[in-house]
């Protein structure tokens, strides 16, 4: 029986930059690995960021490196996937697969590498069973005809620039910058564009302070915002209690929930109205779909979104959730037709927005849909085979990999 793995390290370069207070982005930073039992292959992603998780596309790599993937596979060959997947949808993929992190002592797994292994098992298990992984991680769920998505203003287009070429608009999130003034100035030529109808969030990606808070979130919301989100540092929980009792802003939490031991924290402490999901930081799928289901419970709002500059697995992830959870205060959907060309795809079919509408619509086939395309190959970065080590793959992404001081594969420049 045949096993393989293959990690490919994806730096695709975006024809259109993004810039927030956290980062700037020019081209894309993921990590893609596809898993093959005999002759079916499942691919999965995960798009770390240090802001977000304290993760790295490095961290993961090493992290993978230590995973025991043959007990993985044995567990791939040996159970039937109908048992697995219930296995995965009841009780998560740490505890269906605990075998694997045995090695972190204790300490819980980064969230982008149990994304990485879990996008990849759900999209082998669901193509062995020929289901959607938007069926397997909500059972019998009516699927959406078409769902609206949110146009992201950030820092590096301007204002009217963005009205005139990125609607029509359903939802805005406007990325906060370093000056007030601009800020206050962007949201009111929204509102006096857009009206009154569409809603308007300012992230500040943590970039203010619990002084400069309360008086920057009055006179946004004066301007026309209707919510903020992760205005302090992550998880500043008494802070953000008390921006929202003193302004009666709403506020939507993103990078200070990780985890569901989070989004306890958060509405314990009376910390916030809504909460961002994006599968690669939420741990994978089915987290997102468990903390989904927890706003619900708590009565919160929440938003289904991305890590900017997703290449693949994880947009359509996303959207196998979005399609099938009503009730978001908005989807962000991916943008992969806006940040590259598609000459440098490495899926196939390519996830793209209806920019008529700006809406998506239902994935077509079995696990997420997607295929790698000969442009994947040039980021190969690592492969593993019937119960070998990780080999490095000298080609991948423009880069080698030497051995590092305790034992694992590092990314080091590729020589000219």
């Amino acid at each position: 029986m045949a096993s393989e793995a293959r990690l490919y390290r994806v730096a695709l370069p975006m024809r259109v930059g993004f810039d927030h207070p956290a980062a700037r982005r020019r081209t894309s930073d993921s990590l893609v690995l596809r898993l093959t039992v005999d002759d079916v292959s499942g691919i999965g992603e995960c798009a770390p960021r240090s802001y977000v998780t304290g993760e790295t596309t490095d961290s993961v790599t090493e992290a993978l490196q230590r995973v025991p993937l043959h007990a993985l596979f044995d567990r791939l060959h040996t159970t039937p996937p109908t048992e697995l997947a219930a296995q995965l949808r009841a009780e998560g993929f740490e505890s269906t697969f605990p075998e694997l992190f045995t090695h972190t002592l204790g300490t819980p797994p980064g969230t982008n590498l149990v994304c990485l292994l879990e996008t990849a098992v759900l999209d082998l298990l669901c193509r062995q069973l020929l289901l959607p992984v938007g069926e397997l991680l909500f059972p019998g769920a009516a699927v959406l005809d078409s769902v609206p998505v949110s146009q992201v203003l950030d820092l590096s287009i301007g204002v009217e620039e963005f009205l005139d070429t990125r609607g029509p608009f359903h939802f805005v999130k406007v990325k906060a910058s370093d000056d007030i003034e601009r800020d206050v100035r962007t949201v009111a030529a929204i509102r006096r564009r857009l009206g009154a109808d569409v809603p308007v969030m300012v992230d500040a990606n943590m970039s203010w302070t619990p002084r400069t808070a309360a008086p920057y979130a009055r006179r946004l919301r004066e301007a026309g915002m209707d919510l903020v989100e992760e205005p302090l540092p992550r998880r500043s929980w008494a802070a953000l209690r008390a921006l929202r009792q003193e302004t009666g802003v709403r506020v939507l939490l993103d990078e200070s929930v990780c985890t569901a031991a989070d989004a306890r924290a958060a509405v314990a402490a009376g910390a916030c109205d809504a909460v961002n999901v994006r599968v690669s930081k939420n741990g994978g799928p089915v987290a997102s779909a468990r903390l989904i289901e927890y706003a619900r419970t708590e009565g919160l709002g929440f938003q289904i979104g991305v890590q900017v500059a997703e290449t693949g697995p994880l947009i359509n992830a996303s959207r196998a959730l979005a399609l099938r959870s009503p009730g978001a205060l908005t989807v962000e959907g991916g943008q992969s037709d806006r940040f590259f060309a598609e000459a440098d795809a490495i899926v196939a079919p390519w996830p793209v927005v209806d920019r008529r509408t700006n809406t998506i619509g239902p994935v077509e086939g079995v696990g997420f849909g997607l295929r790698l395309t000969d442009q994947a190959v040039r980021w190969t970065a690592l492969s593993w085979a019937d119960g070998r080590s990780w080999l490095r793959v000298a080609s991948g992404g423009g880069k080698r990999f030497d051995r590092g001081p305790v034992g694992v594969d590092r990314a080091v420049p590729r020589a000219p």
